[in-house]
């Protein structure tokens, strides 16, 4: 990039996008999650992840890797902060809509990045959701479907 590049990114996000596309706590693999899932896009980006909920139902914490730019990195973030606190039930509901609105700017050509990372999350729901109807799953983690 150059100056005048650099210069535009910034201002032509909004802080919100920004934050969510800077912020890395949340990237980290969730040590035995209730719900493990990963898609790849068209575009070669990919999301994962790792879903913990508590006894009622809950998402009671969500985390991620994304192999891919900024724009995923910012969609799987807002995805965290709108579903973090819900019942799995609500989290169904999250629509990519509801991900570029909550980040303000996210450029129109980059919008296959909020469907990429909804798309994950509900990997990620019916694996919780499977996980409850087949506890014995979750002894194995991640690779109990490829058994």
């Amino acid at each position: 990039m150059n100056g005048k590049e650099v210069q535009n990114f910034w201002q032509d996000h909004s802080e919100r996008f920004l934050e969510m596309a800077l912020r890395t706590d949340r990237m980290e693999i969730l040590e035995n999650p209730d719900g493990h899932g990963k898609k790849t896009g068209e575009c070669g980006d990919s999301v994962e992840f790792f879903i913990l909920t508590d006894t009622h139902g809950t998402i009671s914490r969500v985390s991620f890797l994304v192999n891919g730019c900024l724009n995923t990195v910012a969609c799987a973030n807002a995805v965290c902060e709108l579903v973090e606190g819900k019942p799995l039930g609500e989290a169904w509901d999250l629509t990519p809509e509801e991900v570029i609105e909550y980040l303000e700017s996210l450029p129109q050509r980059e919008y296959h990045c909020a469907e990429l990372a909804v798309g994950a999350l509900y990997l990620g729901i019916a694996d919780v959701e499977r996980k409850k109807r087949e506890p014995w799953k979750k002894l194995y983690g991640r690779n109990a479907d490829s058994r």
